[in-house]
């Protein structure tokens, strides 16, 4: 195992007396220059070769499927990292260890692709990121002169960085160590969750005036899209977008016509950007159900970019009386069917379960759903991804108890959730070619 211990320290001294002193006593280029040296260390320690890919990009779809440039099945086994979708608007973690180990650590785990939040809010914002949520990542400030202060500072000199240079900065050390990443537009106002709130509620709000606090259109919503996937065009490990987490409305409100063809718009925006891209279109009633697509499919000019993407809890099953965590299985099991199940039956497109979790001090019910849905998961082969890697939610530093990571951001929760993750990690036929 890598050893952390030297960047911890020396982070942590750094950050001490940055917040103790002020911006003046952020690092001089002398120590920002021994910081960058313990980096380059630590990252030749972790990498002495760049990774082995097993697939090749770019990828398309086949079927049910998701292959790459040769043919051979790949198989999303995601875990979710969130935090720029939250009020501090950068990845969580980051004030505990860098990025290029937290990617490590990702791999090591694992999974082969991270979702990747992100909140309209942010891209609007992009605000200059203090250096005490970042304390494990003071590289990023090695191209800001912070002495300065806003009296003396040239005009034009930047003043830090700035949220979407963070978000960057991740996807970027994700990729170089070979995880695909699926940027999602998570929520709208920057917050852990806010599923009470309309104005979070699909990726337009215009329709409720002056009552939302951040307005956005359709079409700011697709500018949004281009601000966050422009800097990836030529990075062929991100691999598409995650249009809209979890479209829903005022009961009766949200039709999937209404969301398939907003869907369309915003694919077809970022496929005139760059083409190879795959396109992950959520079902409504918080991504839950899928059907529409049996009728009202999303067509796209550019043909194999379609990926359908569903979400399960143990509280899920809107519309029905009885939630998943008391179904029997068969019950389960024909929703699931319905919702989405259909289209990897009938060979019509893959699914990626963008999330579902459970708290790792799970009760009968979480176990019960759990159980369900890691039998439906095997019986399916379908594509996943796991809500989350974070073991704290950023405003009030909760515990998120679906985290699989404990507080040093390093240590796995070797628990029974992550357990049969790792049984249905491999696809079904490994290493078959899809024709």
């Amino acid at each position: 195992m890598i050893r952390r211990t030297p960047l911890f320290l020396l982070t942590g001294v750094l950050v001490v007396a940055a917040i103790c002193t002020g911006l003046s006593s952020v690092p001089s280029g002398q120590v920002r220059r021994r910081q960058q040296d313990v980096l380059s260390d630590l990252s030749n320690e972790a990498q002495h070769s760049p990774p082995e890919r097993e697939h090749t990009p770019p990828f398309q779809t086949a079927g049910r499927h998701i292959v790459d440039a040769n043919g051979k099945r790949f198989k999303l086994a995601s875990i979710n990292w969130y935090g720029a979708s939250d009020v501090h608007f950068v990845p969580g973690g980051l004030d505990r260890r860098h990025r290029t180990e937290l990617a490590a650590t990702i791999l090591r785990m694992g999974f082969n692709s991270v979702r990747f939040p992100y909140s309209d809010q942010m891209v609007i914002d992009n605000p200059i990121i203090p250096p005490e949520v970042i304390s494990a990542n003071l590289d990023l400030l090695d191209d800001y002169n912070l002495k300065a202060n806003a009296s003396s500072r040239s005009d034009g000199e930047p003043a830090g960085p700035r949220a979407l240079d963070v978000y960057k900065a991740c996807v970027e050390a994700m990729t170089d160590a070979g995880i695909a990443v699926i940027p999602n537009n998570h929520i709208t106002n920057a917050h852990w969750c806010d599923g009470k709130n309309l104005c979070d509620a699909s990726w337009k709000n215009t329709q409720y005036g002056s009552l939302c606090k951040v307005r956005q259109s359709t079409e700011t919503w697709i500018d949004h899209w281009k601000t966050i996937m422009e800097p990836h065009i030529d990075n062929p490990l991100v691999i598409g977008a995650d249009l809209r987490n979890e479209p829903r409305g005022i009961w009766g409100t949200m039709t999937w016509n209404m969301w398939a063809t907003a869907a369309e718009q915003a694919s077809e925006a970022l496929l005139k950007m760059q083409p190879k891209w795959l396109m992950f279109i959520e079902g409504t009633s918080s991504a839950n159900d899928c059907s529409g697509a049996r009728t009202r499919p999303v067509k796209l000019s550019v043909p194999d970019r379609v990926v359908y993407s569903s979400h399960v809890y143990q509280w899920s099953g809107w519309g029905a009386l009885s939630p998943y965590h008391s179904r029997p299985y068969p019950s389960f099991a024909l929703d699931m069917e319905r919702n989405w199940g259909y289209l990897l039956r009938g060979n019509i497109a893959p699914v990626w379960l963008g999330e579902f979790g459970s708290p790792h001090k799970g009760d009968g019910r979480d176990h019960h759903y759990w159980d369900n849905l890691m039998q439906y998961l095997r019986e399916s082969d379908a594509d996943w991804g796991y809500w989350a890697l974070n073991p704290r939610k950023p405003e009030m530093y909760d515990d998120e108890t679906y985290g699989l990571l404990r507080d040093d951001w390093e240590t796995v929760v070797d628990d029974w959730r992550y357990q049969d993750l790792m049984k249905i990690v491999e696809p079904q036929g490994s290493g078959e070619t899809m024709q």
